[in-house]
């Protein structure tokens, strides 16, 4: 809601036409966007069905962007975009499936995988579970194609207390990666992913902290569970640590989990 209301706030509405939301909203650079657009076109994107289309091509695809990358609702998407909920709903469907990869027997010999996962807040208590960030989430595994940022594989979803590691197995997706490297992040120790190091891989990079007052800082806290762990190491490794700054607070139990 913090989002929505900050976008309408500025009294615009976001646009394909504007490069700062292409980023934040897809993800993507300028010249990766339009590649991505024009395969869109080229799949059919501007194909009519029905009505004519009110927003181009781009500012519909920035849409389904938007919605698959943020929690909002496509009740609350919809608006940024100047449009209704049915709309949105429209362009969803008709775009969804020319975003996906098209699929292959075997992977090209110079292709490349990216795999992560996500936690997707869900109130089916049959496939989630308490986890970190939200209260009852599932774990769902994204295989992307490192070249055209596409969909190559969605896996099964499990609950949200799944690490990683386990989830690539068993969400089905490393099925979808055999017979071409996979990146991944630090999550994924022990799948045969390729794991980039960044730094020096100890807790805390930088200057010293045993013996210093250190301030944690935290973009957004929903359950506060994790300011609460990097807290408990950083006092491990000999800091002071007496607050925590929050930038946006989800009012979903972590101020009281940090007081205690």
């Amino acid at each position: 809601m913090w989002l929505l209301g900050c976008c309408l706030g500025m009294g615009g509405v976001i646009s394909a036409d504007d490069p700062k939301w292409i980023e934040l909203y897809s993800g993507l650079g300028q010249s990766k966007f339009d590649q991505l657009v024009a395969l869109v076109r080229r799949r059919g994107g501007d194909v009519q069905r029905g009505r004519p289309w009110r927003l181009p091509l781009a500012d519909r695809v920035l849409l389904v962007a938007t919605y698959w990358r943020t929690n909002l609702t496509l009740r609350q998407v919809a608006p940024l975009f100047g449009g209704s909920k049915s709309a949105a709903d429209r362009i969803l469907d008709h775009l969804a499936p020319l975003l996906a990869i098209s699929p292959a027997r075997r992977p090209r010999k110079d292709t490349v995988y990216i795999v992560d996962g996500t936690l997707v807040p869900t109130r089916d208590r049959r496939i989630s579970a308490a986890s970190k960030n939200y209260r009852y989430s599932t774990n769902l595994q994204v295989v992307i194609e490192a070249n055209s940022c596409l969909v190559v594989a969605i896996g099964i979803p499990l609950p949200g207390t799944r690490n990683d590691c386990r989830a690539f197995a068993e969400s089905g997706v490393d099925r979808a990666c055999h017979g071409a490297p996979v990146i991944a992040d630090g999550g994924y120790q022990g799948t045969g992913a390729l794991i980039p190091q960044y730094g020096t891989c100890r807790l805390a990079e930088g200057a010293e902290v045993a013996g210093r007052r250190v301030l944690v800082v935290e973009d957004v806290v929903t359950s506060g569970g994790q300011v609460v762990l990097s807290t408990a190491d950083l006092r491990g490794s000999g800091a002071q640590v007496d607050e925590a700054l929050c930038v946006i607070d989800r009012e979903q139990g972590g101020a009281d989990a940090l007081a205690a």
